[in-house]
């Protein structure tokens, strides 16, 4: 009998802040698709101070592809930083945009 390897993931959360033209561009709405598409949780959000704030929760590797995605962002975002961080697990359903 063969015996199969399990495969173990690490769940994180990261928040990540997304600076330069990132407001008024579809940068939350392209998020979440993205999020969605790699299963994960969280949010994006709007600042005061125009950043785009991301929390995401999941695979550590998912939410990694998402971190890098961040840089690229949808058609007419100009990305200029990406900062992200560790941060603690929030209870999501899915992923919100507020």
């Amino acid at each position: 009998m063969a015996r199969r390897r399990r495969r173990f993931t690490v769940a994180v959360c990261k928040r990540c802040l997304v600076s330069g033209r990132v407001q008024g561009v579809f940068f939350r709405a392209s998020t979440r698709s993205r999020a969605l598409e790699l299963g994960l949780t969280g949010r994006a959000r709007n600042l005061v101070d125009g950043r785009v704030e991301v929390l995401a929760y999941g695979d550590a590797d998912k939410v990694g592809a998402l971190c890098e995605w961040l840089w690229e962002g949808p058609p007419g975002a100009r990305v200029e930083d990406v900062q992200c961080a560790p941060a603690d697990p929030e209870p999501f359903a899915g992923f919100e945009v507020n």
